[in-house]
């Protein structure tokens, strides 16, 4: 069924659906709420505590007032409660609210609190007290959005393809039964409106459930594909990857020697490989990426190393040349990225179409059908592009495949890491390079900001750098701009004019993002205000300070890949945590951070810490999204999923021919769905 055919999707609105990936009303029901709200009763002004959600009743006592800021259109006003305590409200690009808000009138205000200049709310949402009273008992979905469409047109659209489809249900009856699931299609009407908080945890139960047991099973076939893929390289080890390790001015761990050794043994098999080395942030994974280049380059082959980001590519170009010309090492380096200029773009890819390119750097412009590699015999990428089915099929139609080596940050322990990537083997590095300086850490509360204000200007004057991370805001990309901008011109204020502050956020062109990450990288700012929206990871050794505001909104393994940014050069680091609570329990867990480093003990404490919280959990970064899952806080769920794999597969006999098919063809579209 067409978007069009529900009530109230137009031309306009169904191209503004389109932009979140939904095209049809299956794709439609598919996508889910990000979280729920529910309405909690009014309280006086005098009783608001913190920076979380309030509702306030209160009288507008004036006209609102209006003025711009950049490109933000700021409506204001001033409501009274029925105390006399008065509450400053604040709207950013609603300047329509100035002619529907009436003086003298009676609403009910929630929005998030802040003390930017005083107790204020921002962004509220505005009702009549009845409308209000109504809403009390509900919960209500919200979704993720694009600039010009609203929640209510989601929610109403959402409802009416409930109410037009009957969902195919996609696991068999045995397999539901065994695992105490509900239906898909209540799940589905439970993960929209449900009526109560059971009912939604059944259903994302469900929904998470079905996710990662058909991810699983489609691992599963992939492993089986790949176990026939003929490596054709024969790549033996080289001499001069064991030259550079010799004279590197450190040794390599046991852990790197360890990983190393298997990549090297991997690419001596008769089938190809595709493995996965995990390691924490600083643990050196890079080098190990180098040297097995450095095989592939003196046994005549070609590999590329492809990175998130420009910025990190550029700077993996200029250091891998670095060294080679350092080391006497003949081999040819050349980057393409998006930003390659035509006329150098087409040189460069000549040397890669015939050859000369031995190795080659750059973004997902590597995989481009224009570029044509001669003899590439090693792909290594990051966990978030991973080299998988569809880029595989492209190399395959052009005669061999590659190896395949994904490299990972993320901290997901070793029990998870088998399932999640059940179709790589897996490396550990799980030791830190001697001299890795150890990052000193605090947890503060809100009030003890200028402390830290004054411990960043000390740093930036003793030559050092900063980064300071705003929370993400309510999923709403133009908030969170301002957020950022308006905290790093306060900040600029407080530091003074000497010190330079610069900010990111999501709605930057890429151009300006890199300009940004490039002068920031080269010493020119001092202090980066950014959200983790913006993929800030280069190696800036002379960045020292972590400063990460609210940061009980993420989870402890999100947290701990912020604190990697620095500790990367000779001088000591600090990562200070603000947390807008005092909350013993919150705490106590961002007090974890405090007493380790290590990624896979945070991770283990992740999984424990992990309360219902919002039904979502914290959305976690890398590769492996889902929809209704999240990797920390639904690990049991994962292992009964992988349990429940297992089952199906070795007891075929007990379902039907229509069964089996189905999970099948749902493995197709899992397949199709995650681009592998």
């Amino acid at each position: 069924m067409k978007l069009t055919q529900l009530r109230g999707i137009g031309e306009k609105t169904e191209k503004l659906l389109n932009k979140l990936g939904i095209y049809d009303v299956n794709s439609l029901v598919s996508c889910y709420p990000r979280n729920y709200e529910t309405f909690e009763p009014p309280i006086p002004v005098d009783q608001i505590r913190g920076e979380g959600t309030a509702a306030v009743r209160g009288t507008l006592k004036n006209p609102p007032t209006q003025k711009r800021m950049q490109k933000f259109n700021i409506t204001a006003g001033i409501v009274t409660d029925e105390h006399g305590s008065g509450l400053k409200v604040i709207w950013f690009n609603m300047p329509f609210l100035k002619n529907t808000l009436k003086t003298g009138h009676t609403y009910v205000f929630r929005g998030r609190i802040g003390y930017k200049s005083g107790i204020e709310m921002e962004q509220p949402a505005v009702f009549t007290p009845q409308e209000y009273a109504e809403m009390q008992n509900t919960i209500f979905p919200r979704y993720g959005l694009t600039e010009g469409l609203n929640n209510k047109t989601m929610q109403k659209a959402v409802k009416q393809a409930l109410g037009t489809m009957t969902p195919e249900e996609s696991l068999p009856g045995a397999l539901r039964s065994r695992y105490e699931l509900i239906s898909y299609e209540a799940a589905l009407q439970n993960i929209h409106f449900p009526e109560d908080f059971t009912r939604l945890s059944m259903a994302r139960k469900r929904l998470a459930f079905e996710e990662f047991f058909l991810f699983i099973c489609t691992l599963r076939h992939f492993r089986e594909q790949k176990e026939m893929v003929e490596n054709e390289f024969g790549i033996q080890t080289g001499t001069y990857a064991d030259r550079l390790m010799q004279s590197l001015p450190y040794d390599l761990t046991k852990a790197q020697k360890r990983a190393l050794q298997e990549i090297r043994d991997d690419l001596r098999k008769k089938q190809v490989m595709s493995r996965l080395v995990q390691g924490d942030v600083g643990s050196g994974k890079t080098i190990v990426a180098l040297l097995a280049l450095l095989d592939v380059a003196e046994n005549g082959f070609q590999g590329a190393l492809m990175a998130p980001t420009e910025v990190l590519a550029v700077q993996h170009y200029k250091s891998i040349t670095e060294i080679f010309e350092n080391h006497n090492i003949p081999f040819s380096v050349v980057l393409l990225t998006g930003s390659t200029k035509q006329k150098e773009r087409t040189e460069v890819c000549r040397q890669i179409e015939e050859g000369e390119a031995d190795i080659v750097i750059g973004t997902h412009a590597l995989f481009q059908k224009k570029v044509i590699y001669n003899n590439l015999a090693l792909v290594i990428t990051d966990e978030q592009h991973r080299f998988g089915v569809k880029q595989r099929e492209i190399f395959s139609k052009k005669g061999k495949e590659p190896n395949v080596l994904v490299m990972s940050a993320t901290p997901i322990p070793r029990t998870l890491a088998l399932i999640l990537y059940g179709d790589l083997d897996i490396s550990v590095i799980d030791e830190l390079p001697q001299g890795r300086q150890r990052i000193r850490n605090c947890v503060i509360l809100q009030n003890d900001r200028p402390k830290s204000y004054k411990f960043i200007f000390d740093q930036v004057k003793a030559g050092r750098q900063a980064y300071v991370i705003c929370p993400m805001v309510e999923e709403n990309d133009e908030i969170e701009a301002e957020n950022v901008i308006g905290y790093s011109e306060r900040l600029q204020k407080v530091l003074g004019k000497e010190i330079h502050v610069e900010y990111l956020h999501g709605q930057m062109k890429p151009g300006q993002k890199n300009k940004i990450m490039e002068e920031f990288a080269d010493g020119m700012i001092d202090v980066l205000v950014s959200t983790t929206v913006i993929e800030v990871g280069v190696n800036v050794p002379n960045a020292t300070v972590m400063m990460i505001e609210n940061a009980e909104r993420f989870g402890l393994a999100t947290l701990h890949q912020l604190r990697g940014r620095v500790g990367r050069g000779e001088h000591l680091s600090y990562c200070i945590f603000v947390s807008g609570t005092s909350d013993p329990e919150t705490l106590g867990k961002l007090d974890i951070l405090n007493k380790t480093n290590d990624g896979f003990v945070i991770a283990e404490e992740d999984l424990k810490s992990r309360g219902p919280g919002d039904i979502f959990g914290n959305r976690q970064s890398g590769e492996l999204r889902f929809k209704a899952g999240d990797i920390y806080q639904d690990a049991d769920l994962i292992r009964k999923a992988s349990e429940a794999a297992g089952w199906f597969y070795g007891n075929l006999t007990q379902f039907t021919r229509e069964e089996i098919e189905l999970v099948e063809k749902r493995c197709r579209l899992t397949k199709e769905l995650l681009m592998l």
